[in-house]
């Protein structure tokens, strides 16, 4: 099966200024690691005017992915390169699952499995009850969270800003929770949102077919990539 297909037009996406934007390139580009990367020109952080970039009246992108996630469109994670931040859509992330979930490596341990369980049960999990619910610290905790995304078991679900000091100032610290794809964008979620459009999370791929797909979109995106690069992008 082919996938090859010609979307050159995407060398000219349109250049991040404002949360906008930056869905727009997200949902342009199908599937995109947040930073500069192997791949060049291939990261929301290339398309990003410089002065965007952490200035003292405006965090860019590292504040505008909050609009992105809370649009209900596009999945934010570590889960591309081994474990780096990076957006997909619905219809992109769903082949990246399908792939990434068929593979032995990516079985859960038993940590993992109590970390879904709970998410299963209340909905979402944050770090701060990843540690009280297996009593470690915030590096390990961090660590499983990375890991179950990097699975394609968990997603953000939701990111809000943390105002601190006496002014209640903010200077970018965040507080992130974590849920199952599937109950976000998935037709088994059960707690619908603004702008909830769920979709079947099954693909008429395969999961090598999955892979294929995925690698012939990023070639198009940006040109000849050697498989050994794209394999560390996707595997």
């Amino acid at each position: 099966m082919s996938f090859e297909r010609n979307i050159n037009a995407f060398t000219h996406a349109p250049v991040v200024r404002d949360a906008e934007s930056m869905l727009s390139l997200i949902l342009e580009y199908g599937i995109i690691p947040f930073f500069e990367n192997p791949i060049p020109g291939y990261s929301v952080e290339e398309h990003t005017l410089p002065e965007c970039w952490f200035t003292d009246d405006n965090l860019g992108p590292w504040d505008w992915k909050i609009h992105c996630v809370q649009s209900g469109q596009i999945a934010y994670g570590k889960f591309l390169w081994g474990g780096k931040a990076a957006f997909a859509s619905v219809e992109f992330y769903r082949e990246l699952m399908n792939w990434r979930r068929s593979l032995p490596r990516y079985a859960t341990t038993d940590d993992q499995a109590r970390i879904l369980d709970y998410v299963e049960e209340h909905g979402a999990i944050s770090i701060a009850e990843v540690r009280h619910l297996l009593g470690i610290k915030k590096a390990a905790a961090d660590a499983l969270i990375a890991r179950l995304q990097l699975q394609t078991r968990l997603v953000t679900g939701d990111i809000v800003r943390v105002y601190r000091g006496a002014d209640l100032s903010y200077s970018g610290w965040q507080r992130s929770s974590f849920c199952t794809p599937e109950s976000l964008f998935f037709d088994d979620a059960d707690i619908p949102f603004p702008g909830y459009h769920p979709v079947s999370a099954r693909t008429v791929h395969s999961p090598a077919e999955s892979l294929e797909f995925l690698q012939a979109h990023i070639r198009s995106l940006c040109g000849p990539v050697a498989p050994r690069t794209l394999e560390k992008l996707l595997g």
